[in-house]
């Protein structure tokens, strides 16, 4: 199922439209369950060229799918074949709007100028990647069975409440004593609970824990010599934030549906990595196409959780090759490729 309607102005035809991901089963993490992915597609065309990408509205952060279809509606009269991704950081708000316009711009670019979007980063070299791969929270035997089922993975990620955290983790680790783990909590612990656990948490492989505090609280985080890095996910959107993390926290998630695109992105990127901030690029539940922009941040990564796609029942046409942790190069006829491929043509959604 899909809805949508097209506007136009002098140079850029934009469409924006909505689709349904069915997960391959559900998914459940501190705050709530999903069984869909919920997701914005953004077409932009020249009449000769088409660029794409997609976003996930975030309910965290007070978005709808009806909200970010209405702040992309308002700003397409404006979009034209001069329109550039500093210029969109005025136009809309860091979010998921803003992601899907600026990461289909850098697609119609792309196409435009013959160069691939890799190239117009300069970045010179693209290269696999190994990414977490995520276990939804559910009981201890549950999440240690389905940690065992995924083999010898590299590297895992854990959602976790503030309940049976080291029962939890204790199976994981057994049942994946070759792994290293990120545990996310999404907000769910307090800072009691954080120091009580970090050095039990570092016996079992656990390599970084992201979010454990709401973001409310991380004045907590001050003076706290964590024996783990802690990485700011929520609390962390654009380069703005960063001085505010400065000493509270040692990583950030860079996350374009929160920076609001792969322009704020790249700045972000560029800000942490100056500061001295270990570098992780994350994403919600899409698919492919919302994962290629990020594989270009991850080129940087220390820690790349990328795997939307495999939590889906069905990918996009092209998606990526993702295979024993490791995530494959960026196929350019789904995004970000030189050649204009016809894209906007979009795939049932089953």
């Amino acid at each position: 199922m899909s809805q949508g309607h097209t506007q136009s102005n002098t140079q850029l035809q934009c469409t924006v439209t909505q689709q349904q991901w069915r997960l391959a089963k559900e998914f459940r993490i501190s705050r709530g369950v999903k069984t869909q992915a919920d997701v914005v597609v953004v077409t932009l065309s020249d009449g000769q060229h088409t660029g794409w990408a997609e976003a996930v509205p975030y309910a965290r952060y007070d978005e709808t799918v009806e909200s970010v279809m209405a702040q992309i509606s308002h700003v397409a009269p404006q979009l034209t074949n001069a329109t550039t991704g500093q210029e969109l950081l005025a136009l809309l708000p860091a979010g998921a709007a803003r992601n899907a316009v600026d990461c289909a711009l850098w697609d119609l670019v792309a196409k435009q100028r013959h160069q691939s979007v890799d190239q117009l980063v300069n970045i010179t070299t693209l290269t696999p990647q190994v990414t977490a791969q995520t276990l939804s929270l559910d009981t201890a035997d549950k999440m240690a069975a389905e940690a065992a089922s995924l083999g010898e993975r590299p590297l895992i990620k854990i959602k976790l409440d503030r309940e049976q955290v080291l029962e939890r983790m204790r199976a994981i680790a057994g049942a994946a004593p070759n792994s290293r783990f990120i545990i996310d909590a999404n907000e769910a612990w307090d800072i009691d609970l954080l120091t009580q656990l970090l050095p039990q948490l570092k016996q079992l492989y656990v390599a970084l824990i992201e979010q454990p505090l709401p973001s409310s609280d991380d004045h907590q985080l001050a003076g706290l010599e964590p024996e783990i890095p802690l990485c700011a996910d929520e609390s962390c959107h654009t380069s703005d934030d960063l001085p505010r993390l400065a000493g509270l926290y040692q990583a950030i998630n860079i996350k374009l549906d929160k920076t609001g695109g792969l322009t704020e992105a790249l700045q972000l990127l560029s800000g942490a990595q100056q500061q001295g901030f270990i570098i992780m690029t994350g994403c919600m539940v899409g698919t492919s196409l919302a994962m290629a922009p990020a594989f270009l941040i991850a080129q940087s990564a220390a820690f790349v959780d990328l795997d939307g796609p495999l939590l889906l029942a069905t990918d996009r046409d092209h998606g990526f090759n993702i295979g024993q942790g490791e995530i494959k190069l960026l196929p350019s006829e789904l995004w970000g490729g030189a050649s204009n491929v016809n894209n906007h043509q979009l795939k049932k959604i089953i």
